[in-house]
């Protein structure tokens, strides 16, 4: 049944932007979950999409679920309603929050919620890094390299951000 598809994607995208804290790459895990799960696309068609998603403008998270409603279904409504998925519960939460900003302000309850969610942020993030590790993805050890350098002048060189992604992609070309 062909709408039997949109409704798994509305309800695997809604139950990944209620439960996804951290932003794109947190959620990316999780993504990846739903994929192998109902089977909408292989390993290797995910990490490109991960790629594309990257590449072009607006958050990760969304440009993913774009592409996945796109692939799983085959057409633009799987796009429509994946993406409407991941935002909703996000929305809703907005909303309500902004609701109710004032009486929270302050309230050592949701300080804590939140004290506690920094550590699991940390770990979803993780988990996509070890994610995008495949045989595709191999990073040798003139990536780490460049990365230590990149890591290093950041913090403690003060260099803008701007110009070490234009030395990192620089560096890349030439020795790539």
């Amino acid at each position: 049944m062909e709408f039997e598809v949109y409704i798994h994607l509305f309800l695997s995208f809604f139950k990944i932007g209620l439960f996804g804290f951290g932003g794109g790459y947190a959620i990316l895990s999780l993504i990846q979950h739903e994929i192998e799960i109902h089977g909408w696309m292989t390993q290797s068609e995910f990490t490109d999409i991960i790629a594309i998603s990257q590449m072009t403008p607006g958050p990760i998270g969304i440009n993913s679920a774009t592409y996945v409603g796109y692939t799983a279904s085959g057409s633009i409504l799987g796009s429509v309603v994946a993406t409407t998925a991941i935002i909703l519960p996000s929305f809703i939460i907005m909303i309500t929050l902004v609701r109710f900003f004032f009486m929270l302000r302050g309230n050592k309850y949701m300080e804590f919620a939140f004290l506690g969610l920094r550590p699991v942020v940390i770990g979803l993030i993780g988990a996509a890094a070890v994610l995008l590790m495949t045989k595709e993805n191999f990073i040798d050890y003139i990536s780490f390299i460049i990365f230590g350098a990149v890591f290093f002048l950041s913090m403690k060189g003060k260099v803008h951000p701007i110009a070490l992604i234009v030395m990192a992609g620089i560096a890349g070309f030439v020795i790539y």
